[in-house]
């Protein structure tokens, strides 16, 4: 067997690109946004179209940016065999009915016993806080970003790059478990963290017994859309 060959095609990628994409991402983000508001004038405390779309833009800098050059320099050049970007006609089918159960039972669920301590417009109020910023065919556009875009970026970092790379260190379980963590730290919301831990958790299960991440994109999808349509159906 030629060892060369075979080192040759050993991925390279590991938790350290995910580090510098998160990094990249989370300053890129703050930076961007001030030099647009200052740019348009738009205050610092108001949320706009224009200013979530350049925050987002931002973070995708790091999030897309990381596996694909990742991939490109240090593993297969191909994101289905590095990160199990594959998609199979069945994958609409499985994971957007889970991503519509995990938001309408799930969450309701993990929040039922502090339903004193918080209330639903606590937990929607991140949400609504952007939804409110979207009318017409901006919230069309938002629609798409958030149920299309999200899902498809996420899913690539936190259930390609980095779970795949905790998955070679430490095995399924930690590796599910850590980057569920990650993917609910990353959206710094701290009342919504158990519910977007346990969605993170469902979603890494669903990439690890796929090898694959269709179904966790469909599923991520689902989750979100469910979100939408009823900020939509309350204005």
């Amino acid at each position: 067997m030629d060892v060369d060959h075979v080192s040759e095609r050993t991925p390279r990628w590991g938790l350290g690109d995910a580090a510098i994409g998160l990094l990249i991402g989370w300053v890129a983000a703050p930076l961007l946004i001030g030099l647009w508001a200052g740019a348009t004038g738009t205050p610092a405390n108001r949320t706009t179209l224009g200013l979530l779309a350049v925050g987002e833009a931002a973070l995708w800098v790091g999030l897309l940016g990381a596996p694909l050059v990742a991939s490109k320099r240090k593993g297969a050049g191909d994101l289905g065999q590095d990160f199990g970007f594959a998609f199979r006609w069945s994958d609409a089918l499985v994971g957007l009915p889970i991503g519509v159960v995990c938001q309408l039972l799930l969450v309701p669920l993990i929040y039922l016993p502090f339903q004193h301590l918080v209330s639903k417009q606590d937990l929607e109020a991140p949400v609504r806080k952007v939804t409110d910023s979207a009318h017409g065919a901006g919230f069309i556009a938002l629609t798409i970003v958030v149920v299309v875009g999200a899902p498809i970026v996420e899913e690539l970092f936190f259930r390609g790059l980095v779970l795949r790379s905790l998955q070679r260190r430490f095995g399924d379980v930690w590796a599910v478990a850590g980057s569920a963590l990650l993917f609910g730290l990353a959206h710094f919301e701290l009342l919504q963290l158990p519910a977007l831990v346990a969605l993170g958790v469902i979603l890494g299960v669903m990439a690890v017994a796929n090898k694959r991440l269709g179904p966790s994109i469909f599923a991520h999808a689902g989750f979100n859309l469910v979100t939408m349509i009823a900020f939509a159906l309350q204005r």
